[in-house]
């Protein structure tokens, strides 16, 4: 890594004892869950500086989620350690030509229309995308993702394109009234499942990702099977998002 800035000195410091323990609870719930699989600690680099989160990969946070397509452009070079690349947030169809050869999976495939249009990107650039269609869990406006209802038609859709491949789901599920979103976590696991299982047999599928649970409820997301937490104000620390 490039020297530190002293101002960052103590930033480092809180950065890595946030991934240590956050580590330790991922380790706790899968003990919990009775899970042996994998679960990939995903750092959200919004807002972050490239410098820190370039010490978070030197920490072992070996995958990046990314929000913004301008943002990313802008900091991608100054990132070290070859880190993984995941594009997690909404994604417009006329920035998907900026990012198809930059990431290697991206999480909110949200419409048919998108999906598409990650295809044609892929095809011209002579790659296969990997993507998770995001589903909207709770039925809110305010968020972007298909209907529960609408996944099987929208994955066999998917499935007869030649330049992406559907891994599986994502989701940022509400919080109920008692403070927990464990109620949509359960639904989410129970829609990775079924879709797995009427895939299995078929080529065109690998369903193995379930991204879901953030800074908040990561912990409950893996007691319900999820693959892949992404976590971003608990690991780097609070930011100003505007």
């Amino acid at each position: 890594m490039k020297e530190r800035s002293s101002d960052n000195d103590s930033r480092f410091s809180v950065v890595a004892d946030n991934i240590k323990r956050i580590n330790e609870n991922i380790a706790a719930a899968m003990q919990r869950a009775g899970r042996t699989d994998t679960v990939r600690l995903m750092g959200v680099t919004k807002t972050v500086d490239p410098e820190i989160v370039s010490f978070s990969v030197s920490k072992g946070v070996k995958l990046l989620g990314e929000n913004r397509v301008q943002e990313f452009l802008d900091k991608r070079d100054r990132y070290e350690g070859n880190p993984e690349v995941h594009f997690i947030g909404g994604l417009q169809t006329n920035k998907v030509k900026y990012i198809i050869d930059k990431v290697s999976m991206i999480h909110s495939a949200n419409s048919e229309h998108l999906i598409e249009e990650i295809n044609k990107r892929a095809g011209n650039a002579g790659l296969t995308m990997d993507i998770l269609i995001e589903v909207n869990i709770g039925g809110e406006e305010s968020k972007g993702g298909i209907a529960p209802e609408a996944l099987g038609e929208l994955a066999y859709k998917t499935a007869e394109l030649g330049n992406v491949r559907l891994r599986g789901l994502m989701a940022i599920p509400p919080v109920d009234v008692d403070g927990s979103s464990d109620r949509y976590f359960a639904q989410m696991q129970k829609l990775f499942s079924d879709l797995k299982d009427k895939t299995k047999s078929d080529g065109r599928f690998l369903i193995d990702t379930l991204s879901m649970g953030m800074s908040g409820d990561y912990e409950s997301a893996i007691m319900h099977g999820s693959t892949i937490v992404r976590i971003g104000s608990v690991l780097y620390g609070y930011r100003n998002y505007t």
